[in-house]
């Protein structure tokens, strides 16, 4: 892949750009062969090299005429990354207008080492058919009448512009959107469909970085559990529910597998389960923190999916699997947390495993590993 904004030193984001993507390759699969010893490995399942990111997170900085999207410098000066070749082409073919309706609006950037403006970031992501959600982090209310009155302009320039809201961080630090959003359009629900299956993702929800490969995460993630055919399966920290989803199915008369999807936030709950309604398929969906949803529980599932945060599931839930499960799913975008959940249950070994590479030019990666109890 080649980058002007590398070769310039303008952006460093992406620390294996020089290397050749069969090399970056071969070091994530030795990372994860470490981090889950004994396993059969499968072949690593490959990126396109640019052109799959399909969230832009975009600083916005310089001055109401000359506004800059992109990333700021040591300095915290706007660098303009909106040819960004990582992005998807219809995010890096919005961002100019999106820069342009930022003059329109009168959104003045927000000047980090001042401490002064209204308009922090814009982030924009595409569903696999086209569609964009935009949203405007600001530092207060005082733009949303604005942004309103000239959405539609924007609309009219990218008609993908599907959903739209603004974001309201108040504060001065180093994170990227505050707890309050701000509905501009009537659908606050991106369609993310994958496999068949219609993911919904709302402002402030998580979704994958990398459609297709989620997309071959899902499917694989499926094929093991249909190999095992349980009549019972938890997704463990489910979010929107792509891996219980994709596991269920369909409803309608006679037995199904029982699948029930955990998650912390209600609003990805609410998602999930109107894509069971939609996509007709028999998942249920519960509200509440995965350890204790299952510290709780009397029975353990046939087979349990986890998908966890970074930090890895912790010593609580590894030691409720480690003597109650009989096959687990781990799902992790950690190698070095997977390794240690995985040396906290020695009752689960090991079966089959895989790298998913979502984000090439740089250390991350998922990796999907079978376990079953020895």
């Amino acid at each position: 892949m080649e980058c002007g904004y590398y070769d310039r030193a303008e952006c460093r984001s992406c620390r294996w750009l020089t290397e050749a993507y069969p090399v970056q390759l071969a070091r994530k699969a030795e990372a994860a062969r470490a981090a889950a010893p004994g396993a059969t490995w499968l072949d690593p399942v490959a990126s396109r090299e640019e052109g799959f990111r399909n969230k832009a997170k975009m600083v916005v900085a310089g001055t109401l005429e000359r506004p800059s999207l992109g990333i700021l410098d040591a300095r915290g000066r706007g660098v303009d990354l909106r040819e960004c070749g990582l992005h998807t082409p219809g995010i890096r073919a919005a961002l100019g207008h999106i820069a342009d309706f930022v003059q329109l609006a009168r959104l003045t950037p927000y000047d980090v080492p001042a401490r002064r403006g209204e308009l922090k970031h814009v982030l924009v992501t595409e569903s696999p058919a086209g569609e964009l959600m935009v949203r405007w982090v600001l530092r207060s209310t005082e733009a949303v009448p604005r942004l309103r009155k000239h959405l539609p302009a924007l609309r009219e320039r990218v008609e993908a512009v599907t959903v739209a809201s603004a974001n309201i961080l108040p504060e001065h630090k180093a994170v990227l959107e505050g707890g309050t959003e701000i509905p501009l359009t009537a659908e606050q629900h991106l369609r993310m469909e994958l496999g068949g299956i219609p993911l919904l993702l709302r402002p402030q929800g998580f979704f994958q970085t990398n459609s297709e490969i989620a997309a071959a995460l899902y499917a694989r993630a499926a094929q093991w559990v249909d190999e095992l055919a349980p009549r019972t399966l938890w997704d463990l920290y489910c979010g929107v529910g792509g891996f219980a989803l994709h596991c269920a199915e369909p409803s309608g008369p006679g037995p199904r597998r029982d699948v029930v999807g955990v998650e912390t936030s209600p609003e990805a709950v609410a998602a999930a389960e109107r894509s069971a309604r939609e996509a007709g398929l028999a998942a249920r969906f519960v509200a509440r923190d995965a350890t204790a949803f299952a510290l709780g529980s009397e029975a353990a599932p046939d087979v349990v999916v986890v998908n966890p945060p970074r930090r890895g599931i912790g010593p609580e839930l590894a030691a409720w699997l480690e003597s109650r499960a009989h096959h687990v799913v781990y799902s992790s975008c950690n190698a070095r947390s997977l390794a240690g959940d995985l040396a906290a249950m020695p009752s689960l070994r090991p079966v089959r495993a895989q790298v998913f590479d979502m984000f090439p030019q740089t250390d991350h990666f998922e990796t999907l590993v079978l376990l079953e109890r020895v």
